[in-house]
């Protein structure tokens, strides 16, 4: 995770300054500190993201099975529902997920815009979705949906933690400070996950991303994922 030479160039000019020549090794020195900091927060946090990613694979695999099951028998179709979503830097990416709607979903999501439950628009939000089926709403309430992204995780698309990845056309309708959700990896929690999920309204979650960026690390990220647990127990603000 290198800085761009130009972004690296510009921090040595705004540290060295108009200081002095024999001074200025030191400052180059100061850039290279901080870089190797980054890359080393970035490796802890990516060996993080494969051991947990791994393990909760293997360790849940009779329930994507029981998933997969319940889901073919309910609804024939395919298992999974996958999205083109933006990550990182507005790269796009193929996101999985278990399918929880009918196969017409997307078609019928449009007749359903004037029922949009998202005060601030952007994201499309209704409490009593008819295209969810009966195995959707149980998989969706305790978010097993969401498993499939660890392969996302794993595939190095996204992080266990970080701001959701939007939809494509949910970006076009970003302001400059929103975009700034894209400045990091996306994760499969986030802080406003942990803090009511779908009953947070768009603004606060963009609100509450932004105040993780700015306080990302290892430790925290670990903290958010053992918050994760009791939110997903409990199913508040899942629909």
């Amino acid at each position: 995770m290198e800085l761009d030479p130009t972004v690296r160039k510009e921090l040595i000019r705004q540290i060295s300054g108009t200081i002095k020549p024999s001074l200025r090794i030191r400052s180059r020195m100061k850039v290279t500190a901080w870089e190797a900091t980054v890359n080393l927060s970035y490796l802890m946090k990516r060996l993080l993201d494969i051991t947990i990613s791994t393990a909760a694979i293997i360790a849940l695999s009779p329930l994507f099975l029981l998933t997969a099951l319940a889901i073919r028998i309910e609804d024939p179709g395919p298992v999974f529902y996958t999205q083109i979503r933006v990550g990182q830097n507005g790269r796009h990416f193929r996101f999985y997920k278990f399918r929880s709607m009918i196969m017409s979903a997307d078609k019928i999501k449009a007749q359903l815009a004037a029922q949009n439950e998202s005060r601030a628009g952007v994201i499309f939000k209704m409490k009593n979705d008819p295209r969810i089926t009966r195995t959707g709403r149980i998989i969706r309430k305790f978010s097993i949906d969401e498993l499939p992204q660890l392969i996302n995780v794993l595939n190095g698309d996204m992080s266990l933690v970080g701001p959701r990845p939007p939809l494509p056309s949910e970006v076009s309708e970003y302001t400059l400070e929103q975009r700034k959700r894209l400045h990091v990896i996306p994760g499969i929690t986030c802080l406003w996950q942990v803090s009511g999920r779908s009953d947070i309204p768009f603004t606060d979650q963009v609100r509450l991303d932004l105040e993780y960026i700015k306080s990302a690390g290892l430790l925290n990220d670990i903290r958010l994922l053992l918050k994760t647990i009791p939110a997903v127990l409990t199913g508040r603000g899942a629909y």
